[in-house]
């Protein structure tokens, strides 16, 4: 592993100013009265929000002791029925927040769509639908999970028996349920984005007009995201109604307990040599490393499971239940190392994981928060490992500053901070 001058000065130069792209997102999102920025009450207990007994009972079972700084803040402004923009950083409890919002919300007693929640991936998808079944263990609810890669015809068949209270899925499959009224949303009174930055993104961004083409005038929107760029935030005057905006500036999304190092590597293909060096020397626990292509993932898993490494590899064009398979082994711990692509980036909460490697550094700056806030999950401490090649200068450097971060190069002894 080799460390390159023209690295180090790069990383160690005081930063003069950010570019134009990185302005503060709280000052986006339109003028004040279209969007309006709270001094927000906090609640230091779920007994304190007037919650429903059955809903503190699931939310106590699943193992939440006191409202995270989100939870704190946004649960009872979302609550209230007022359109939120909710940002917090990773693994702080965006998901609680918005599911124990929801549940608050619901008419049990009404067997109709109430709840429409989309996420970016299935993974996700599931994963919040697994914490809603949890958090409403104690309430008369019926959920659904809506995502691609099974049965579309299983899908209208459950929906036309019309009991089907809260909806959790992903755009393709909501869209296609609403479009052939599958899914009946007049009754709908909370529409909720979860990664809404992923959402308002170029990818999903027609899907999700056409979805609100079926929301309710009356139905309340509520967006929750660990990032919140200027642009999506301008997107949101197109359907929020003077949301309440519960934002945290740039500089303080980088997790806390996570330690960031750079390791400066000469040529791509050293990179290989430089990852198997670091699982030689360090007993780690579960890990994610980073690709930015299928084709290198699916490179990397060959070239490390050739060289007697335990890895499994999860990306896109894999069958959903590979996919399904693989992370249920990461969660169980089965599997100590995956190698993944940015489908996993976002959301995803598995306890054990200490340390992340971007094998390659994102393209897209939003993108680093989300990958490295994997690890070091709820405030317990993690690691972030950049391989950093001469092209990647200048990708590091705008990292740096659009978070006001340090860094660093990486110390001989990393085991002290894992």
């Amino acid at each position: 592993m080799s460390t390159q001058n023209s690295l180090s000065n790069t990383v160690e130069e005081t930063q003069t100013q950010l570019d134009t792209d990185t302005e503060n997102t709280n000052e986006g999102g339109g003028s004040k009265d279209e969007t309006e920025t709270l001094v927000i009450e906090e609640y230091t207990s779920f007994d304190d929000m007037d919650l429903k007994v059955s809903l503190l009972r699931g939310i106590y079972a699943y193992g939440f002791e006191k409202p995270s700084p989100i939870q704190s803040k946004a649960i009872v402004p979302i609550i209230s029925g007022r359109d939120t923009i909710g940002q917090a950083q990773s693994g702080t409890g965006k998901t609680g927040t918005f599911l124990i919002s929801a549940l608050q919300r619901m008419d049990e007693s009404l067997k109709k769509p109430q709840i429409l929640v989309l996420s970016p991936t299935r993974e996700l998808s599931q994963q919040i639908h697994n914490v809603l079944t949890s958090l409403s263990q104690f309430m008369k609810i019926e959920s659904m999970l809506l995502i691609g890669g099974g049965s579309r015809y299983d899908d209208i068949r459950t929906l036309e028996e019309n009991t089907m209270q809260f909806l959790v899925g992903t755009p393709g499959r909501v869209f296609d349920m609403l479009k052939n009224l599958s899914i009946q949303s007049k009754d709908l009174k909370m529409f909720i984005l979860d990664e809404a930055d992923e959402m308002l993104s170029r990818g999903f961004e027609n899907q999700i007009y056409e979805i609100f083409q079926y929301i309710p005038e009356k139905c309340q929107t509520v967006l929750m995201s660990a990032t919140m760029p200027l642009e999506a935030l301008m997107m949101t005057k197109e359907f929020m109604k003077n949301p309440v905006k519960i934002l945290v500036q740039n500089e303080d999304i980088t997790l806390e307990g996570i330690r960031q190092f750079y390791i400066a590597i000469d040529k791509e293909i050293w990179k290989l040599d430089t990852l198997t060096d670091i699982y030689s020397q360090l007993d780690i626990g579960q890990s994610i490393i980073y690709c930015n292509t299928k084709k290198t993932a699916d490179w990397l898993a060959e070239q490390l499971q050739d060289r007697d490494y335990a890895v499994a590899c999860i990306h896109s064009n894999m069958k959903t239940e590979e996919r399904k398979a693989v992370m249920q082994d990461f969660r169980n711990g089965d599997l100590r190392v995956i190698i993944a692509t940015d489908i996993i980036s976002r959301g995803i909460d598995v306890q054990g994981v200490s340390i992340v490697i971007n094998y390659d550094i994102p393209k897209i700056k939003d993108t680093y928060i989300h990958r490295i806030g994997r690890s070091g999950r709820f405030g317990r401490k993690g690691v972030a490992i950049n391989f950093v090649t001469q092209d990647d200068i200048a990708k590091i450097k705008t990292i740096q500053q659009y978070y006001q971060t340090c860094i660093e190069e990486m110390p001989p002894d990393i085991s002290q901070f894992i």
